[in-house]
């Protein structure tokens, strides 16, 4: 296929992990993938692993806008799917989070998301068809302790995310939800870059917590049980793009399918302490 007739997809957060695994999957199945990060550093790296690749920071609209027309010279004014994908997790509990760490926060996951997701919109309308995959968290459904930043920006995506399908019904457009739970990736030394940087962990009543994350975002390897590669949310990712019926929630690890069970069968009192009880290791 030559690239004005391949699939084409814009996928974010490509600097390691989950987006770096994706993109380098889907150009082998033959997509024309643009791949982006936040760092030029990054976007020349990629470029150097034989992607082609757009500096796009979540943070900036005019870079979003700038990173979106590069990608439309590419694809020659056309884009068939939408992958959201980059995204921090900011340790803190909740009265230790100011509000422009929160703010923060949401400016990356979520609004920079939806900055771009309305950009795209247009484009999909006028093709007639479009695929936009957003990948979300099992935080994006429960909540576990110092986690609150990160879990009000994946609460705040799923529903965004729902009410944005129920609006696009008929257009041609899908748009799926990808909920992980623990996978291999640089996030746990992101977010204790977030930790260090953002929280007063020494003054905290909250100290003892925080010394224990600290212990478990340094760990090498997996931190907890069950945690899976990032090529198992490429899997998810390829049935979200390629099949005729993408579904509208992908379940990736045994936690997600997990509690995605025990919310609908616990009342809320019993499922606190089930969250209680495994989130015992720390604040990280």
């Amino acid at each position: 296929m030559t690239s004005s007739t391949k699939r084409s997809i814009l996928l974010t957060g490509c600097s390691s992990g989950i987006g770096f695994t994706c993109a380098m999957g889907l150009a082998r199945r033959d997509w024309l993938v643009i791949a982006s990060a936040r760092k030029a550093q990054d976007v020349s790296r990629l470029k150097e692993q034989g992607l082609t690749a757009v500096q796009l920071d979540l943070d900036d609209p005019e870079s979003i806008a700038d990173a979106l027309a590069q990608t439309l010279d590419i694809t020659g004014g056309r884009l068939d799917a939408l992958f959201n994908n980059g995204a921090y997790g900011q340790p803190g509990a909740v009265e230790d989070l100011s509000r422009d760490v929160l703010r923060a926060q949401l400016e990356t996951n979520l609004l920079g998301w939806h900055d771009l997701t309305c950009r795209v919109i247009p484009i999909m309308r006028k093709q007639g068809h479009g695929r936009i995959v957003q990948n979300s968290s099992i935080l994006g459904f429960i909540p576990l302790p110092f986690r609150g930043a990160y879990v009000a920006s994946k609460y705040a995506l799923e529903g965004l995310t729902d009410t944005l399908r129920l609006e696009l019904r008929g257009s041609g457009i899908s748009v799926s939800l990808i909920e992980p739970g623990p996978i291999l990736s640089r996030f746990r030394d992101n977010a204790y870059l977030a930790l260090k940087a953002n929280i007063d962990t020494e003054h905290s009543v909250h100290h003892a917590a925080y010394a224990r994350a600290q212990q478990r975002l340094t760990k090498t390897g997996a931190a907890q049980p069950f945690t899976l590669p990032p090529e198992a949310v490429l899997k998810k990712l390829i049935h979200a793009l390629e099949s005729p019926r993408p579904r509208i929630r992908y379940a990736v690890t045994v936690p997600t399918h997990l509690f995605g069970v025990l919310t609908r069968l616990l009342p809320d009192s019993a499922l606190d302490s089930v969250i209680a009880r495994i989130s015992r290791g720390g604040a990280g």
